[in-house]
């Protein structure tokens, strides 16, 4: 994961399209340390919605279908951009 920058403007752009991903959520992410897609390709969304959770001392993002379905959207965004990223570079 890259220093404390963020996610680039192109990535947070393409988090934005992602249905239940605003400012908020792509700011939790940028505070558990994700900042590239590439990096949040290989996070698991449980994982992600305990730690914010318990970042938040409050279950609300454990326990919402709203905020799970929003993680494994960027989720899946991130996986699906870094293959296709992948390909790109691919002889």
């Amino acid at each position: 994961m890259k220093g404390n920058e963020g996610f680039s403007a192109e990535e947070r752009a393409l988090l934005l399209t992602v249905k239940g991903v605003g400012p908020t959520v792509i700011g939790r992410l940028e505070q558990l340390g994700y900042h590239s897609l590439s990096a949040l390709a290989d996070a698991d969304t449980t994982h992600i919605v305990k730690l914010v959770a318990s970042m938040l001392d409050s279950t609300c993002w454990q326990n919402s279908p709203q905020a799970r379905g929003a993680i494994d959207g960027a989720i899946a965004l991130a996986r699906s951009q870094t293959a296709r990223d992948r390909q790109d570079v691919a002889p």
